[in-house]
C-alpha cells in the first residue's frame, strides 16, 4: 500500500532525520521512555532482486523452523529455504500461481516426527501443507472453494496451529474472519466479520500462536489483537494500537513475532519499521526508516526471531533480508 499522502511523507522524513540525529539515544515519551535502535545493530543483510536461487522478487512471507531454517515465499510462487546466515539450502514452487501467490507461512512442529510447513495459498482459497523438503501433502489441505460458508474462504492470509493440533486460518476480502479446524481439518468455529469494532477485522494479515494465546495483526485496523485459545471459539482478551507514525502507533502492521521474553515485535508495512511492545501494548523500542540502505526498509512484510534472539526482517521491496543482533 504505497504512501501517497504528502503530509505523511513529510512526517516520515522528519522521523528519519530525528533518528539520524539521536543515533540510538533514548527519547523521552509520556509515561516512560522508548529507545531507537540504529543501523549499527544490523549484523547481516542478504538477498537481491532476481529469479535464481538465493534471489527474490518481492518476498511476501517468512517463517522459521526449530532448526533455525528460514522459509521464504516470493511473488514468483517459489518457497526458498535458507540457514540464518542467508545460505541457500533448497527451493520448490507452490502448486498454482496463475491467480496469485501465497502471503502466509507458518511452521508446525507439534509432531516432531512429521514437521509441516503451512502455506496460506491466498488466491486459491486454501491452506496447503508441505514437508520441510517440499513434498506436497495433498491429504492435509484445508479449503479450496471460494465462499462464505464454514470451510470456504475468501483470500487466505495466514494459517497456524496450536499445541492441541487445531488450525486457525485467517482471510480477508468479502469476509474478514478467522476459522478454526481440528487436527483432521474438520470445521469447529469461526469469528470476526468486516469492521473496526472489537471482534471484527480488516485484513487479519498475520496469525501467531504462543502457548494458549492467538495473536493477530489486524492490518487495516492498525492494531494488534489477542485471543485466549482455551475456548471452543477463542475469547477476545485485548486489542491495542492506534493509526499513526509516532512511537507506539501503527500503520498497516503486516506481521508480528513473540520473543522469548514475551515481548511482541511488530513489522509495519506502512511505517516501514519494526517496533517492540510489551504484551499489553506499551512500546519499548523501534528500528528502521524508509529507504534502501542497511538499516532502512522498503515495505517490509515479515519478521521472525531465531534461537539466539536475533531478529530477521523480510525487507520485501528491497528484495532482501536484514538481521538484527539486538532490538
Amino acid at each position: 500500500m504505497p504512501i501517497h499522502d504528502p503530509v505523511r511523507k513529510l512526517r516520515l522524513s522528519r522521523r528519519v532525520a530525528l533518528q539520524a540525529i539521536t543515533g540510538g539515544l533514548t527519547l523521552p515519551l509520556a509515561g516512560g521512555c522508548v529507545s531507537t535502535i540504529g543501523p549499527s545493530e544490523v549484523d547481516l543483510v542478504w538477498g537481491r532482486r532476481g529469479f535464481t536461487d538465493g534471489r527474490f522478487l518481492k518476498p511476501r512471507a517468512i517463517t522459521i523452523d526449530p532448526l533455525d531454517q528460514l522459509y521464504i515465499v516470493d511473488t514468483t510462487g517459489r518457497i526458498q529455504v535458507f540457514d540464518v546466515d542467508g545460505n541457500h539450502l533448497r527451493t520448490w514452487k507452490t502448486l498454482d500461481t496463475a491467480n496469485g501467490r501465497p502471503t502466509g507461512l507458518a511452521f508446525d512442529n507439534t509432531d516432531p516426527e512429521s514437521p509441516r510447513l503451512l502455506v496460506a495459498d491466498t488466491h486459491y482459497y486454501r491452506m496447503l501443507v508441505y514437508s520441510p523438503t517440499g513434498e506436497l501433502q495433498t491429504d492435509q489441505q484445508i479449503g479450496g472453494v471460494s465462499g462464505f460458508e464454514p470451510g470456504q474462504f475468501a483470500f487466505v492470509t495466514d494459517a497456524v496451529i496450536d499445541t492441541k493440533g487445531n488450525h486457525y486460518i485467517g482471510e480477508y476480502g468479502a469476509s474478514d474472519r478467522v476459522q478454526k479446524f481440528d487436527r483432521d481439518g474438520k470445521f469447529v468455529a469461526q469469528w470476526g466479520g468486516t469492521g473496526s469494532q472489537p471482534g471484527q477485522f480488516l485484513r487479519p494479515q498475520s496469525l501467531v500462536v504462543d502457548g494458549s494465546t492467538l495473536w493477530i495483526a489486524d492490518a487495516c485496523n492498525h492494531r494488534i489483537v489477542r485471543y485466549d485459545l482455551d475456548h471452543t471459539t477463542p475469547k477476545l482478551v485485548s486489542l491495542w494500537g492506534t493509526e499513526g507514525d509516532g512511537p507506539g502507533q501503527l500503520h498497516y502492521p503486516y506481521d508480528l513475532a513473540i520473543d522469548s521474553d514475551g515481548s511482541v515485535i511488530v513489522c509495519e508495512y506502512g511505517n516501514q519499521r519494526l517496533q517492540r511492545f510489551t504484551p499489553d501494548g506499551k512500546v519499548l523500542s523501534y528500528w528502521g526508516s524508509p529507504g534502501h540502505a542497511s538499516g532502512q526498509l522498503y515495505q517490509p512484510w515479515g519478521v521472525v526471531v531465531d534461537s539466539r534472539q536475533r531478529v530477521h526482517v523480510l525487507d520485501s521491496n528491497n528484495h532482501r533480508v536484514q538481521r538484527l543482533a539486538a532490538f
